[in-house]
């Protein structure tokens, strides 16, 4: 089998091999998960539980392992990396707890005569397919809910960033996760095995995040076996402040919102509109605190690592190339790294653009790196009719001095999930999930448990004797 060179970003330079897995790898997986399920659904709840929290237990004890190795492949700063390494665990934390309760109901039918029992059982071998942007946390997002529910499951990782997903496969083993319940398969030709997967009816569910394109492409391939989906695509997060928002907190909530693994985020805000009374200042206050930003590989302690490949650098840089052509001006800049071999990594400075056109294509487009366009407004409905025209719906981010008047706007944008006066809206006991073109499902919270589930209802006679 030939091998897959995952490089450090940052360099260039080969931090790691792993195994170039086919078609015949993809069915393997499937036949060893299938083997372990019936074994392993009926494994009880709380041995399960037992196991998920172990492994939570485990990933804090390597943490700094685990944090080089996403440094080393995915190349975001180490403090990012260790953020993800605790968010990571959690989900084996949430779910250990989540496993004891499956839930489920019974009562009288209303027209007498029987009795209604509902439970749900797992979906059955789940086939999980993640991105390289959160190489732990969008492993454990999907596992440990699967596992949870006695799913068995077969796992893609992104070619990019396959180590921590192997690392905390490992992790699980260590645990004591029995052979054939978590299976990997790395792969530098992923339609190749994610379709051999789709086609094999042993296989019952998808959870894919990703690219809303791909999703579309993956969506049509379950259509044809009617396979249970859940689908965590693009964002297209909109940054919304108010004349009376703590502008403070509007700036550190935005830092966040937008620069958190340099802006490679499906959540991470990408445009943002900011009321034209206070414009000035948050554009300045934002400024001041991207360019103090310090950009270089994680090994210097810096702030902000470099994207994803020079390829990602390339596609940023036209976005905002052509922004300035529209009419945009570049207000703030970090600086990139001076030494040589930095300099050879694939990194784009911090930037803030202003008096961007409010039809400009960068806020139509996700950014997916460390750039933040500021459009201006004064009309409330016509912000949000500018918001809510994007295609997406997964996050959004609103800063307000009012509660009241940040929770209407909240509900009046249309998207799965937002930031009230804070800059983060991840939490493993929430569900994660978007509207229109950005998925379907949930993951996190008791919504997680539940895409790993069917739900069963059994009639029972009852009769007076």
């Amino acid at each position: 089998m030939t091998e897959i060179h995952v490089l450090d970003p940052a360099t260039g330079a080969v931090v790691g091999t792993v195994p170039d897995g086919d078609a015949r790898a993809a069915t393997d997986a499937v036949d060893a998960a299938h083997a372990a399920f019936d074994t392993w659904r009926a494994t009880p709840a709380r041995r399960r539980s037992e196991l998920l929290r172990r492994t939570y237990e485990l990933m804090l004890r390597d943490a700094d392992r685990l944090t080089a190795l996403i440094c080393a492949e995915n190349g975001k700063s180490e403090a990012d990396a260790r953020s993800e390494v605790t968010y990571a665990a959690d989900f084996f934390r949430w779910y250990a707890e989540e496993a004891v309760r499956p839930g489920g109901d019974y009562g009288p039918s209303p027209a007498g005569g029987t009795r209604s029992l509902v439970t749900y059982r797992p979906v059955g071998v789940a086939a999980l397919v993640t991105p390289w942007n959160f190489p732990a946390a969008m492993a454990t997002r999907k596992i440990a809910p699967a596992l949870a529910a006695g799913c068995t499951v077969v796992l893609k990782p992104a070619a990019e960033t396959p180590l921590t997903a192997l690392a905390v496969a490992d992790l699980l083993v260590e645990a004591g996760v029995p052979d054939g319940v978590v299976n990997l398969v790395t792969t530098s030709d992923p339609g190749d095995v994610v379709s051999t997967w789709l086609a094999d009816p042993r296989v019952r569910k998808i959870s894919f995040t990703g690219s809303t394109g791909i999703g579309r492409l993956l969506l049509r391939q379950a259509a044809g076996r009617v396979i249970n989906a859940s689908m965590e695509l693009g964002g297209n997060a909109p940054f919304v402040v108010t004349a009376d928002a703590d502008l403070e907190a509007a700036v550190a909530g935005a830092m966040v919102a937008k620069f958190r693994g340099g802006g490679q985020a499906c959540t991470a805000a990408n445009r943002f509109y900011v009321h034209a009374d206070v414009v000035e200042e948050f554009t300045a206050r934002l400024g001041a605190a991207v360019e103090a930003l310090t950009v270089g590989p994680a090994s210097t302690g810096a702030a902000i690592g470099p994207l994803i490949s020079r390829t990602a650098v390339d596609t940023v840089t036209a976005l905002v190339d052509r922004a300035v052509l529209q009419g945009a001006r570049i207000a703030h800049r970090a600086e990139l790294p001076a030494d040589p071999v930095a300099a050879k990594g694939a990194f784009y400075p911090p930037t803030v653009l202003a008096d961007v056109p409010p039809d400009a294509d960068i806020l139509v487009e996700e950014i997916f790196g460390p750039v933040a366009p500021i459009v201006a407004w004064t009309d409330e409905a016509a912000m949000l009719r500018a918001v809510n025209a994007s295609e997406m719906g997964l996050a959004a981010y609103v800063f307000a001095g009012d509660l009241g008047h940040a929770l209407r706007l909240g509900e009046a944008i249309e998207a799965g999930m937002v930031g009230i006066n804070r800059g983060l809206v991840s939490d493993p006991a929430a569900p994660f999930g978007g509207m229109k073109q950005s998925g379907l499902g949930r993951e996190g919270g008791r919504a997680g448990l539940q895409e790993f589930c069917e739900t069963q209802y059994l009639s029972v006679d009852w009769r007076e004797s």
